[in-house]
């Protein structure tokens, strides 16, 4: 397969080469030149005016899916409690499902876990499809990518979601690899498209700069992980009625391929800042840890918590537990005040749900003005100090 230049329709105006995103194309003599780099993403032909690129791939029927029906949340849970991704996947999920006209159901494994159908049903989902077996009793890969995906051939769903945790970015691809699915992950915005009636799961692509809307045309069910923090729960509603159905999870000790001895818990500060009311988050541009002191100072004040961009954990300065962003958390805080960080594309992804973006920088061009509700231009030495004062009534 490859994509074909028309040389007689070509007119060189270079369109192809600046929609390009591999710059797999080149002018030769004034004309469109292919070269090694292509992926067939089809970017150049949607774009000539002409019409002179064309590809000579045949066009893959799609099957009928019309079996396949509801919208499904994997459920996670740990020691008896409800991750909180899985509510808000069930949150999601429900306005997927009323666009589709299907139903909404939650898929729970695990080893007496049966007392968690009624928070589920409360939090959104229609029917539970539970699977219990002593061997489930810890997450393990093999044990619960074989039980899921047994159940998940029997019922069939049209829509997956997974949380994308420790958990589920180790499960989701060997659940896609099992069910021969595709799998789009870290998704921070879903919708149905309302033609094709198929997901659309947009997620950030070349590391951040931009945002990219895919779909599975041709496997189900189309399957997506979405970080933790993006989606909102629903209010639970304990009148909200729903059933549960049983299924067996064949699993023999051989399977295992490992053993869970015993569990030893993470030190962390204890810290949740997808939780927090008010963050007071810095960057690069403090310079030094003792900045973050100052931070902490102000945000100790105003009861909320201090958070950072990734080069500030890079740095040493904050805990991974404290980063915000793309690689870090997804936040969406009553009131965020962004302390001399640039705004870069993969920090503004975590915090764009805020309700209010406060910016401290001194660079007036500082792309995090261009999504805060008030901006301050200005030294954070000078500016969070006067804050504090002001906070303080002297």
């Amino acid at each position: 397969m490859a994509v074909l230049v028309d040389l007689e329709l070509c007119t060189g105006c270079a369109r192809c080469l600046r929609a390009c995103p591999y710059q797999a194309l080149e002018l030769a003599e004034g004309k469109a030149l292919i070269n090694e780099r292509c992926t067939l993403c089809g970017t150049c032909i949607e774009v000539c005016p002409e019409g002179a690129l064309s590809s000579d791939a045949e066009e893959k029927p799609i099957p009928d899916f019309s079996d396949h029906s509801g919208v499904w949340v994997l459920v996670e849970h740990h020691q008896g409690r409800l991750h909180p991704v899985s509510l808000e996947l069930l949150g999601r999920a429900r306005g997927l499902a009323q666009d589709l006209g299907q139903e909404v159901a939650a898929l729970l494994l695990g080893r007496n876990v049966e007392g968690l159908c009624p928070a589920l049903i409360a939090g959104g989902a229609d029917t539970v499809h539970l699977a219990e077996h002593d061997l489930l009793e810890n997450y393990l890969t093999l044990p619960w990518a074989k039980a899921a995906a047994r159940v998940i051939r029997q019922a069939k769903p049209e829509i997956l979601l997974i949380g994308a945790t420790h958990q589920g970015r180790d499960l989701a691809p060997r659940l896609a690899r099992r069910l021969g699915l595709g799998l789009t992950a870290d998704c921070t915005e879903l919708a149905i498209d309302p033609e094709e009636r198929i997901l659309w799961q947009t997620r950030p692509a070349f590391g951040g700069n931009v945002m990219a809307t895919i779909a599975s045309r041709f496997s189900r069910p189309q399957t997506t992980t979405v970080r933790p923090g993006i989606m909102e729960a629903l209010r639970p509603d304990p009148k909200r009625t729903g059933q549960v159905v049983r299924h067996q999870a064949a699993l023999e000790l051989s399977e295992l391929g490992a053993v869970i001895k015993g569990t030893i818990a993470a030190r962390t500060e204890g810290v949740d800042l997808t939780k927090a009311k008010i963050i007071v988050s810095g960057g690069r541009g403090l310079g030094d840890a003792e900045g973050f002191g100052l931070l902490g100072e102000l945000a100790g004040l105003l009861g909320g918590q201090v958070g950072g961009t990734r080069v500030a954990f890079e740095a040493g300065w904050i805990p991974y537990e404290r980063q915000i962003g793309q690689t870090g958390v997804t936040v969406r805080p009553e009131l965020y005040i962004a302390c001399g960080l640039s705004g870069a594309i993969q920090h503004r992804a975590g915090i764009l749900d805020s309700r209010y973006i406060v910016a401290l920088n001194k660079d007036p061009g500082a792309s995090i003005f261009e999504v805060a509700d008030f901006g301050l231009v200005g030294d954070y030495k000078v500016l969070v100090p006067a804050l504090i004062q002001a906070i303080k009534g002297n």
